[in-house]
């Protein structure tokens, strides 16, 4: 095969998890800040915490800068600012998959970040001007993300050997969660340091930056690329050649009766449940029941996507080892890393439950949880482009609306299930969330398929010999 170093593939592979770095880091940013942007007496109704675990004693003795803009929204508001994102998100998952297939995934990719970016300068001037304005800017925001992952899907169709899938696309996305790790602490860092709304001017101006280098170094495919190598070009083109299809019209009707696109809906909605669930509530968790401020340690709330950010890169590797040396089939593959990356974190979520206060082994445990999900990458998450490489940006926007559910109600069900704040809620939260889980890991095992379908190819409709 033609080497990996310098070569076109993998310089898109880092500049696009660059971008997805960003991305995340765009997306997490206001999580943080909002608590600094809200009046002290007026953040999250405190309620009575619960009394099960000690106090930990904090010990801060930095002078923390206070200058930034307080606004007095009630926990009712923070919810529809921090959920607006993903009412635009969801909008432009399937139109982005359609639009990448027509105008190519660079551009569609490039200009969904490049607008995240601009709203995300905006965001400080958006608050000033009211509550109203700053959920417009966000939801504007998840318009722009909708579009990144199904571009980027159809850009690896494009650009991906089917043995290399698993560690070029693992490399890709990973940056989302290395986005999260640095972001998570950094943004807190820059809060109690300077101002709540430099995190926005930071990141936004980062964004920017990045869209130029990507219009300039990036193109849609190995055929129009200005400085790839004949041998890799040809590599490229040779290992892909009985897998696209050159019909223009695409094959709605097949492809959602597919079953094994069924499958992929079902795993990804599942697991989303989990990763959204925890996102957004574990420092709750942390802060109500251990009583243990993640926020003061912005390194414990980064540890799990930094473990999970591993476990992607490693298990991308070892997929295509698999598939290449041992000769283990795709769909083998896929079924397993599927299984070891939702039925872990399950057993591991429930296990968090019921340690008590020892709030060193629920870290562990939830980080164990977060970082064996990353298996999942190299499992479901890369299926799109095994069924149906032409239509995998068409694909992945179907089922990653779907999983954008979980993150519009899973939180709202957590936080309507933990009223009192009790550990027997947490709990039910975890069981609910562990057995969803269960429920797509199992699904997918049985459902999955690791070979191009008939729809996906051209003249599918002709008959085959």
């Amino acid at each position: 095969s033609v080497p990996a170093c310098c070569s076109a593939r993998y310089n898109l592979a880092l500049l696009s998890c660059l971008g997805f770095f960003l991305l995340y880091a765009l997306r997490v940013n206001l999580s943080v800040a909002l608590v600094d942007m809200v009046e002290p007496n007026t953040s999250l109704a405190k309620n009575a915490t619960s009394n099960v675990c000690p106090e930990h004693s904090s010990t801060s003795n930095v002078p923390r800068n206070t200058t930034g803009e307080k606004y007095s929204w009630d926990a009712d508001t923070q919810g529809w600012i921090l959920g607006s994102f993903f009412y635009g998100y969801i909008i432009t998952q399937v139109p982005g998959g359609y639009l990448a297939s027509k105008i190519g995934g660079k551009q569609l990719l490039g200009f969904g970040i490049l607008g995240t970016s601009v709203f995300t300068l905006l965001t400080p001037l958006a608050a000033n001007l009211g509550v109203g304005y700053l959920i417009a800017v966000r939801a504007l925001e998840g318009l722009g993300e909708g579009v990144t992952f199904p571009a980027m899907h159809s850009m690896w169709s494009s650009w991906a050997p089917p043995l290399e899938r698993s560690k070029l696309l693992s490399i890709s996305y990973a940056g989302a969660q290395l986005g999260t790790v640095v972001s998570l602490p950094l943004s807190g860092l820059i809060c109690y340091y300077m101002n709540w709304v430099y995190v926005f001017y930071i990141f936004g101006a980062l964004g920017v930056l990045w869209w130029f280098f990507w219009m300039c170094l990036v193109s849609d495919t190995p055929e129009t690329h200005r400085s790839i190598s004949h041998t890799e070009r040809e590599y490229i083109l040779s290992s892909l050649k009985d897998q696209l299809s050159t019909q223009k019209s695409v094959p709605w009707r097949p492809m959602l009766q597919s079953i094994p696109l069924w499958a992929i809906v079902v795993a990804h909605f599942s697991y989303n449940w989990t990763f959204y669930t925890l996102l957004t509530l574990l420092p709750t968790y942390m802060k109500e029941i251990l009583r243990f401020d993640a926020q003061e340690n912005g390194f414990l709330s980064g540890l799990p996507y930094f473990g999970c950010w591993l476990c992607i890169i490693l298990s991308g590797q070892i997929a295509d080892y698999l598939r290449e040396k041992q000769s283990f089939s795709t769909v083998c593959v896929r079924k397993c890393f599927t299984l070891i990356g939702m039925i872990g974190p399950a057993v591991f979520l429930v296990a968090a439950g019921f340690i008590g206060c020892n709030y060193a082994l629920a870290v562990a445990f939830v980080t164990i949880s977060t970082t064996l999900g990353g298996f999942c990458t190299s499992g479901y998450s890369i299926n799109h482009l095994d069924i149906a490489p032409s239509y995998a940006g068409i694909l992945l926007g179907i089922t990653n609306s779907f999983a954008t559910i979980p993150g519009m109600v899973g939180p709202v069900i957590a936080k309507n299930l933990t009223q009192n704040n009790t550990v027997e809620e947490w709990q039910t939260v975890f069981y609910i969330a562990a057995s969803i889980n269960l429920f797509g890991a199992i699904f997918f095992a049985l459902f999955a398929s690791g070979e191009v379908q008939d729809w996906a190819v051209s003249g599918y409709h002709l008959h085959r010999n």
